[in-house]
Parts: C-alpha cells; structure tokens; sequence
C-alpha cells in the first residue's frame, strides 16, 4: 500500500502524531499536507517526550525522508526551533524537506490574529493566535510570501511590500512597532532562508519519484475532520482542508496514489476552542475524562471541552474521509467505569430526534445527544497487548463503534507509551501489507 493518509476524526488532538509515529517505522516518507504550528503532535518513547508543532513524526526514524508539503504554512522561526531542538536531543534531521512553494508566516498574520480575535469579543473562534488564518487568506488572495521567496532578497521585499499594503488600516494600532519595518522583516526573513536552505525542495517531486518507485508513503494531517473549513463546524474550524481528500493537493500527488485512510478517534470527544459540541459533558464525569486523558493542548496548554463519544459526527467524518481503518486511542481512560455512554442520536430544540450531522448551523449548534448505555469494565488495561487480552466490556465497545461506523478498527490505545497498543486482525493485515 504506497499511500496512506493518517487523518483526525474528530475535532483534533486525537492521537494523530503517536499513531504515524507507529507506522512510520514501516514506511519510506512522512509528509505533513495542511495545517500550521496551531497543530500538536506529542510523542512518547520510554522516558522521552517529544512535541512537534510542523516536523513530521517520522523524523524520529534516522534515514526517513520527512517532508512538509505545499499545503502547510511555515512559521520560520518556529521550525528553526524544533530543528534546534531535535539536534540538541541528538535527533538527526537531515531528512527535512520543506516544499518551496509552502507558504510563510509573517510578522503582521501573527498582529492581525491576535487583533481579530480580541474584536470578536464573546464571538471569538478560539485560534490559537498563531497567524495561520490570515496566512491562508494572504495564499487565496495571491498576497503570500513563499518559502522559495526567502532565497532572493528582491522578491522577498516586493512582496513582503505589496502583501501588507492593502492591509495599512488594519495594522495602523501596530505602526510602530519594529517588527513590521520592511527592511527589518526582510533581513530577518532573509536569514531565516538560509538558514533552511538546505531543508527547501521540490516535495512534490520527492513524492513521485518514491512513489514510482513502490515505496510507502504516509501522509499526515493535522487538526481533524470537524474542524475542516467547508465541511467542519464552520466558522469555529481551521483554516484548511484536514480531510484525506486534501492529501493530494497539498503534497502534489493524485488521488489514485491514495491506498488507505485511517481515521484516528478518542474512546470518547475532545474539542479545543469555542464552537458546537452535541455530546459535550460538563459535570464531574466530564472532568474525570480531562484528568485522567490528560486534555490539555499540546501548543496551547488549554484544557480541552470533553464529552461522549460522538457516533453521528463520527460517521460522517468517516464518510467525509472514506475511511477504510479506524483507530481508537485512550481506550484505558475509561477503566473503572460502570457504564459508558455513546451519542448515537442528535435531538434537536424542537425535541426531533435525527441520526444524520445536520448541515445548517442553526440546527446543530441546538442539537443535544442521545445515548446508548454500555457496560464499562474495571480492569486495567494498559498491560493489554492482544484483542483476547481486553475485558469482554471494552472489546463490546469497539465492536460497537465498528459496527455502527461501518469500518473497521484496525489499532488500539491503551496507555500513552509507544508499545502500549493493540494491533487487531485487520490492522495486521494492512500492517503486513506494508512490510
């Protein structure tokens, strides 16, 4: 299987960075397609932890090429750090590729989201505050400064000019400050560009000539299907398309290249930042869920909405996506439950009961959950390495969710370490495929 796309399919922070991780091992490339340093991947080996905010997972592995697609946007002084930081850990980076035609993060999408945000007042979104929406809307309005602009001093000054001089009114409260000096911002910019150099290439071409070549690529999203822009919760969504469908685009490959996608999901839901959330819990239960899953974001430190699990959002995540796999991370989160709710039904302010995600935002941001009640287990069950080791509860649940999704589970989590998973029938076939 040449192409894999790993995509969240939730609201995000689902366990993305720790599954590509796993099956990073088997593969050739890891390449990241969409998304910003507004994304978290959190990786545990032993005693270890790494944080990636834009470096692809595999970067872990020596000798895999790691590459950050046309579809990302590159906050230079955050990568230069991660880089700086791997190489401190003894990491061996020499395996980045940044795309060329990946689009920078600069001084006044950082001013102008921390502006927006603060006058949306009580109607904030809940970015993160990172640049990434006005970065976006800079590409869609042909306004973006590219990372093969960084490399010549006389385009980067062009268009670092013509980007922020239709945007003199909005910046006028920040006029004075250095940052925004066209010459200052060049030179730092500049420097920034040599400094990656040797990391800036033709991804896309990388991407045919492994693929040509029968080797397995992964292709790695960020944040999750719910917060995609056309099909999430929208406005409260990212600035990008997450869904598989945008692997192709945003790496410069076909979709005919595109083998397999893995949905990853919570025994239970997260959202991060403000927006609709049916199943969402906010009683003791639901900060039981935060304590023991550690919700809290892994860029932001903000502690994560909880909730249920969410099967009506979930499906139409994996119809959204195609999904042929699914994984269910923090499974052990719910040892020692008595019972385990599911939100298999929405029910609307008018009291109408409805299985399908509601496509008008009025509808949805009304909508309440409908459960089904399923035994928990008490056992723990962060020592369980096989299906039959699980107890007769827990193996219920995800014959549950396989069931009512229609795809099956083909990895489980049960703890945070990179050994503590279950592979099931299906996952090891397609693990074995990729061997």
């Amino acid at each position: 299987m040449p192409g894999l796309v790993v995509v969240g399919a939730q609201w995000g922070d689902e366990g993305k960075g720790k599954v590509t991780d796993l099956i990073a091992e088997r593969a050739d490339v890891v390449i990241r397609y969409q998304g910003g340093n507004n994304a978290g991947h959190t990786i545990v080996r032993g005693e270890d932890v790494y944080k990636f905010h834009l470096i692809p997972s595999g970067i872990l592995y020596p000798g895999k090429l790691c590459l950050i697609g046309n579809g990302v946007v590159v906050d230079p002084r955050v990568i230069i750090e991660e880089i700086s930081g791997l190489h401190a850990r003894g990491v061996d980076t020499s395996g980045l590729r940044i795309s060329a035609n990946a689009h920078v993060i600069m001084p006044y999408h950082l001013l102008l989201d921390h502006a927006g945000e603060a006058k949306l007042g009580k109607l904030q979104i809940g970015t993160t505050r990172r640049g990434i929406g006005p970065c976006y809307a800079d590409k869609a309005a042909r306004l973006g400064i590219r990372v093969q602009d960084l490399l010549d001093e006389s385009i980067l000054r062009k268009k670092i000019y013509t980007a922020m001089e239709p945007k003199r009114q909005s910046l006028r409260p920040f006029a004075k400050d250095p940052a925004l000096d066209l010459h200052t911002m060049t030179e730092e910019y500049l420097v920034y560009g040599h400094r990656l150099e040797q990391h800036i290439a033709d991804t896309s071409k990388l991407m045919w000539e492994m693929l040509d070549a029968g080797q397995v690529v992964i292709l790695e999203g960020a944040q999750g299907a719910m917060l995609d822009i056309d099909h999430g919760t929208y406005p409260f969504v990212t600035s990008s398309n997450p869904l598989a469908g945008a692997a192709c685009v945003g790496s410069g490959i076909g979709p005919k290249a595109i083998d397999e996608v893995w949905g990853i999901a919570k025994a239970y839901t997260t959202r991060v930042g403000a927006g609709p959330f049916p199943s969402e819990l906010h009683d003791s239960t639901g900060e039981e869920i935060r304590k023991r899953g550690g919700e809290f974001g892994t860029t932001t430190g903000r502690p994560r909405r909880t909730g249920w699990l969410d099967l009506v959002a979930l499906r139409y995540a994996a119809r959204l996506n195609t999904l042929t796999g699914l994984v269910i991370t923090k499974l052990d989160v719910f040892s020692g439950f008595d019972t385990i709710r599911v939100c298999t039904r929405y029910r609307g302010d008018d009291e109408a009961s409805f299985d399908a995600f509601p496509y008008h935002q009025s509808v949805l941001h009304h909508a309440s959950g409908e459960y089904v009640d399923l035994p928990g287990w008490s056992e723990d069950i962060t020592g369980c390495r096989s299906w039959s080791d699980l107890p007769e509860a827990a193996r219920e649940y995800l014959d549950f969710i396989a069931d009512f999704l229609g795809v099956p589970i083909v990895l489980v989590g049960v703890g945070p370490g990179r050994d503590q998973i279950i592979w099931t029938e299906a996952g090891d076939r397609l693990n074995a495929a990729a061997a």
